[in-house]
């Protein structure tokens, strides 16, 4: 963060040291001591009443009284007092900075804290992905090669403004480091570029002509989100509705504020590229797609932490038109979890194949693999062995949520057996629960990161859960996506879903025909 403290010391030494300077001169004009106003060399006459003695009386003429002239000191202390306030505004607005968490809100604040700065009402920043990093590793999907957000422009006028060419604008050189002219900047940190009254300027491109004319805006002032260690990753416009240009002390403020922008853009830009990776390898290790088995419909969703987290799924075809379904979470979050729960999987799969009409004989395999490769490691898990030709399911599992059966006729929990969760006991065992689900009925099985993502005791979330399945309405029973969809937006409202949490979710939706 600025160091504002130390910037206030630096200016607040030098004004002494130059008030002190002139402290000296008036003493030597004024025969006075030297170091000492003369002020304080007088004698100080007793006041009598509040009244200063020291004030001659006014003399009765008619003619004007002469300025008293300005205190040496005054201007300086004026001059001091415009400092600090500058600093201490720039340190709120690092402040607030530093607060975002995500970029979309570091970007957001820095156009509100720069049209504060400059005295603009609009702006824009184009930030662009590191170098060997594609755009959808960093931002979230839109079009074109680089994040642009506006400040007071709809995404209509931003769609105008992007369609200048980038060589054509400010901003476009110092992402290509080039000078206007079209030749390579020097190297180190672009500098900042003013264009007081773009109406006027005579080389200003036809097609940005064109979008200053439209969007109602004069003149320009970019500064380029760039330092020494991060590098240009972007930079930032803010325009004028008349001619107009920041002056010397706006532009000193604005400069210190940009350069630790960038530093705090960059950490961000950073534990976005982190998540990304997080996030495809979450996805890789999971089901590319639900296969297809005649007599039931699948459907799923799912969603990571941004640490990476343990929940996980999976659906396998088996022999003899059989199909096996799992949920399950493993302990613990980030790479370590992901590569854990890749490998109980991929276990879980091969067990399946070989003794899948068996799910305690799975579940049982997997504990042992579990327990003899990695001891410290704990897992919920549940395995169901399906007939949809015989609608007949067979399930066992281990520390795990029961599974919810919604149906016109009925909306309940299935009754599974208390066991504990793979890991935790020397041997596991517990018998498995048959089941038969009706025509047109959908089995859910999710994982416990969709209870405690609610926030509310579990109590109380599986009345949430089970109040959501109970109503979803008729017309989405024959679609397990949409039943799935309303299930989770009704037990996760006002963007729980969305929200970047501690907990995964993981609901697998199966329609028996």
């Amino acid at each position: 963060m600025l160091d504002i403290p130390s910037l206030v010391r630096v200016h607040v030494d030098a004004l002494i040291a130059a008030q002190n300077d002139m402290g000296v001169c008036d003493a030597i004009e004024q025969n006075a001591p030297v170091g000492k106003p003369a002020a304080m060399s007088a004698p100080h006459l007793p006041k009598v009443a509040g009244i200063d003695s020291t004030v001659p009386n006014p003399t009765h003429t008619a003619a004007a009284l002469p300025a008293l002239p300005t205190p040496p000191g005054a201007v300086i202390q004026d001059r001091l007092a415009g400092w600090v306030s500058d600093l201490t505004t720039l340190h709120e607005l690092t402040e607030r900075l530093v607060r975002t968490a995500s970029l979309d809100d570091a970007l957001h604040e820095l156009l509100r804290a720069g049209a504060a700065l400059v005295g603009a009402r609009r702006g824009m920043v184009v930030l662009e992905p590191p170098p060997g990093a594609s755009r959808a590793d960093c931002f979230e999907p839109d079009r074109g090669p680089a994040l642009t957000k506006g400040l007071g422009f709809t995404h209509a006028e931003l769609g105008h403004i992007e369609t200048v060419p980038r060589a054509a604008t400010a901003y476009g050189r110092i992402l290509d480091g080039r000078l206007p002219d079209g030749r390579p900047g020097p190297a180190g940190p672009p500098e900042a570029v003013a264009h007081p009254d773009l109406l006027a300027d005579k080389t200003l491109d036809p097609r940005h002509r064109e979008v200053v004319v439209r969007l109602g805006y004069a003149a320009s002032y970019t500064v380029p989100l760039a330092s020494e260690v991060a590098g240009t990753l972007g930079a930032a416009v803010w325009m004028y509705d008349e001619p107009a240009t920041p002056v010397e002390r706006q532009c000193h403020l604005v400069g210190l504020y940009m350069r630790y922008a960038t530093e705090h853009l960059a950490r961000l830009v950073e534990l976005e590229l982190a998540r990304a990776t997080v996030a495809t390898v979450a996805e890789e290790l999971l089901p590319s797609r639900l296969p297809r088995v005649p007599g039931v419909q699948l459907a799923v969703k799912h969603r990571t932490t941004p640490n990476g987290g343990g929940d996980w799924y999976d659906a396998l075809p088996l022999p003899e038109g059989a199909l096996g379904l799992a949920v399950g979470s493993v302990s613990g979050s980030g790479p370590s979890a992901l590569a854990a729960m890749g490998r109980l999987r991929a276990s879980l799969r091969a067990y399946a194949v070989m003794e899948g009409e068996d799910p305690v004989a799975v579940l049982s395999d997997l504990e042992l693999l579990l327990r003899l490769t990695e001891p410290a490691r704990t897992a919920t898990a549940l395995f169901a062995y399906a007939e949809p030709a015989n609608r007949k399911i067979v399930l066992a599992g281990a520390g795990h949520t029961p599974p919810l059966v919604v149906g016109e006729r009925r909306t309940e929990f299935v009754e599974t057996s208390l066991s504990a969760p793979l890991g935790m006991l020397a041997c596991w065992e517990a018998p498995s629960v048959e089941l038969s689900p009706e025509p047109g009925e959908t089995v859910l099985l999710y994982t416990d990161g969709l209870l405690r993502r609610t926030g509310d005791p579990m109590d109380r979330a599986f009345a949430r859960l089970h109040a959501a399945a109970a109503c979803v309405p008729k017309s989405l029973r024959d679609d397990p996506a949409a039943i799935a969809e309303h299930v989770l937006r009704t037990v996760l409202p006002e963007g729980l879903y969305e929200a970047d949490s501690g907990e995964d979710v993981v609901l697998l939706a199966a329609r028996f025909d």
